[in-house]
């Protein structure tokens, strides 16, 4: 074959593994997803003000001897962390999620390290009756990287289920006919899952929190389900967790006590209903359009925690039914956009990412709402970007980061 023939050749192969790199790069530093930036930074602005018009009293009162007095001790300390948040937002948007996949285990075992080291006297905090707290560098819940590592974990896995090789057993033996079966059915596939959410459930009685384990099994479900496994599996996991968290509730004292308020708060109107018959006090006095924002009177020391879980109450009560529905509007829009990036992200990790992220924020979204009109006994899972609390909303941001990084390398249609 002539030279000049295979120099044309090599020049082209060349030309089409530059061109094929640069793709790459533009892959990786294309333009993030401007929809779900702005309907994040949009809720992170109205979750401060928010917050200001729920936290106030609380805080210029100072029952808990926290605040110093100081109306504004609770608006500008999360302000501060939304400004952090928005800036680890888009570091962590800039960065190419595929080297999450290969730490995924790194990450799982550090989240058990530290979900197992709350028990150790001197670094774990214990309030309300339960340890979830690590006191270094700053108080904070563990269990927030856990459900971050069981996503990854879980994505990781899932991504690789088609190298995964079957596992061949003796099929001249009634136990080897059997492994097949099972191998058949998607049993074995499932070991390393159910092993790990088990761990993870395990490690959160021990603290107790209820309401992180109820997460975790969402997380794992949505995951698997948007993975592939089969629906037949979701059945009769649905009918064993349900009766496993029947047991985990009803065997925490804490857990009981809730769902006896919960059934009928005005029983206890002064004491453990107090939160749910202030909420709906709330809820019900906002009306259609509500009092005004700042013009709350639930706020006033009469329903506790109002920065906190019950801040939807707030929201409710000075915005009325249609502010309300406005702001759930706007959750409602940024989830829909997660599940549309999901489903046109890169490859199968980034997808099943963004599907355990997503599903985990509009569980909580749910969860909280219906907490705050007593759907739901008292949980404990706060409204992303609105409650009071740094850790979490700084985690929420760097999640909401790492799928504006996969959205980097979805192909816009």
């Amino acid at each position: 074959m002539p030279k000049s023939i295979l120099k044309a050749r090599a020049q082209a192969k060349a030309s089409a593994a530059v061109a094929a790199g640069q793709s790459r790069v533009s892959r990786l530093r294309g333009s993030i997803d401007m929809p779900f930036l702005m309907l994040t930074i949009v809720l992170v602005a109205i979750g401060l003000v928010m917050l200001l018009s729920a936290s106030y009293p609380s805080a210029y009162y100072d029952l808990k001897g926290n605040t110093d007095g100081d109306p504004f001790y609770y608006f500008t300390r999360q302000g501060a962390i939304a400004l952090a948040g928005i800036a680890v937002m888009l570091v962590v948007s800039l960065l190419n999620y595929q080297g999450l996949k290969g730490l995924a285990m790194p990450i799982l075992v550090l989240a058990f390290l530290l979900m197992l080291a709350v028990q150790v006297p001197g670094l774990g905090v214990e309030s309300g009756g339960a340890t979830r707290w690590l006191r270094y560098p700053v108080r904070w819940q563990p269990s927030e990287l856990g459900k971050i590592a069981l996503i990854i974990f879980f994505a990781a896995r899932l991504s690789n289920r088609d190298r995964r090789r079957p596992l061949r057993f003796r099929r001249n033996t009634a136990p080897g006919r059997f492994g097949n079966f099972l191998e058949r059915i998607g049993f074995f596939e499932l070991i390393p899952y159910v092993i790990v959410l088990a761990a993870m459930i395990g490690l959160l009685y021990l603290q107790p929190h209820m309401s992180a384990s109820i997460q975790m099994v969402v997380i794992a479900a949505a995951i698997l389900f948007a993975g592939g496994i089969s629906l037949g599996w979701f059945v009769g996991g649905g009918v064993l967790v349900g009766g496993a968290l029947a047991v985990l509730i009803f065997g925490m004292g804490y857990s009981s006590d809730r769902i006896t308020t919960w059934l009928n708060p005005w029983d206890d109107a002064l004491g453990l209903g107090m939160q749910t018959v202030q909420s709906l006090l709330a809820v019900g006095s906002g009306g259609l359009t509500g009092l005004g924002l700042g013009n709350g009177r639930q706020k006033f020391l009469y329903l506790p925690e109002a920065q906190n879980d019950f801040i939807f109450a707030i929201v409710c009560e000075e915005l009325g039914l249609i502010g309300a529905c406005l702001i759930l509007a706007l959750f409602a829009l940024l989830i829909i956009r997660g599940y549309w990036l999901a489903l046109h992200a890169r490859d199968k990790f980034g997808s099943l990412v963004i599907v355990g992220i997503t599903t985990l924020f509009a569980f909580q979204v749910f969860a909280n709402v219906a907490v705050v009109t007593n759907l739901f006994p008292v949980t404990g899972i706060s409204m992303p970007f609105f409650s009071y609390g740094g850790t979490a909303l700084l985690i929420q941001m760097a999640e909401m980061g790492l799928i504006l990084g996969i959205s980097r390398q979805t192909k816009v249609t």
